[in-house]
């Protein structure tokens, strides 16, 4: 006696009269009502209707049994009515973790298309280095995560979503601004930068791209710090060299308190990628956000 739709469709039948209209109500065609009607009546083992040409009532015992069965389908109705609440509001909240990188210069405009296609979509965001993000996104505390470091955890997918290519930064006063002065593989993995935090997608990326060129002996930071902002002071304020993304220091270099330093030997290109956990389908809006990401990248 699990089959309730059967219930709720003989408890149609009571209040519109009619087998034909019951299945319309219902969404089906009357063979249909009629051969559910006929197997319900099969499994109770008494009639329960009365057919006629102009209508269909129901017999005595299936007046016991409709009642019976009211409040099953209701709290049936009721149970399809909380999960489809439960989803809904899984879908209009979207938890995202991002790179500095990303947060800063790539996701503002990407949150606004999302607002224009859901409105009613609340984004919570948070910020920290790519092996943060990585770990929030495995822990189930993010539905989708946008990093920048040349490594991925086990346990994620990935979208590349935009590419960026890393900067070597200067003051201008430094040795390395002059035109004449470019500074090789091997002297760059020797020379102490203004860097930041281990776990750092930048930090991850610049390292790589030295080991590229054969350079496995790297000197410590001569500092470390957490933010992008953070970086850019000190190395305006000449304490060292840094590596930044390209989309964080244009407004520096276009006012000339930072030089570009040209790294000819080094391959400071990078992806920036989505990631989500494997094995899970993005659904709602961080699959729009998502395919926001993407067209992004294609119309870029």
């Amino acid at each position: 006696m699990t089959d309730l739709t059967s219930f709720d469709l003989l408890l149609s039948v009571a209040e519109l009269g009619s087998i034909g209209r019951a299945a319309k109500a219902h969404g089906i065609s009357q063979p249909a009502a009629s051969a559910r009607l006929r197997q319900l009546e099969r499994q109770v083992g008494v009639p329960l209707l009365e057919r006629a040409t102009r209508g269909a009532r129901l017999t005595t015992a299936g007046e016991l049994v409709a009642g019976w069965a009211l409040p099953a389908v209701e709290r049936a109705a009721d149970l399809e009515a909380g999960i489809a609440a439960l989803r809904a509001d899984r879908h209009t909240h979207l938890r995202i973790a991002a790179s500095l990188t990303v947060a800063e210069y790539l996701l503002p405009r990407w949150l606004i298309a999302l607002r224009a296609a859901d409105p009613d979509t609340v984004t919570a965001l948070s910020s920290g280095n790519s092996h943060e993000v990585a770990a929030q996104v495995l822990a189930g505390d993010v539905d989708l995560g946008f990093v920048e470091g040349p490594e991925l955890p086990p346990g994620l997918r990935a979208s590349d979503v935009a590419t960026d290519e890393l900067v070597l930064v200067v003051a201008p006063g430094h040795r390395w601004a002059s035109r004449r002065r470019r500074p090789r593989a091997a002297e760059l993995a020797g020379t102490p930068l203004v860097s930041r935090e281990p776990g750092s997608g930048t930090r991850q990326a610049w390292e790589w791209a030295l080991r590229a060129c054969g350079e496995t002996e790297l000197a410590a930071p001569l500092l470390e710090v957490s933010s992008t902002t953070a970086i850019k002071a000190a190395a305006i304020g000449g304490i060292g060299p840094a590596v930044l993304s390209a989309h964080a220091v244009v407004p520096e270099l276009d006012a000339g308190t930072l030089v570009r330093v040209p790294v000819p030997d080094l391959d400071l290109r990078r992806r920036l990628r989505a990631v989500w956990p494997s094995g899970q389908t993005l659904r709602g809006p961080a699959a729009d956000l998502l395919a926001i990401a993407l067209r992004s990248r294609t119309e870029g």
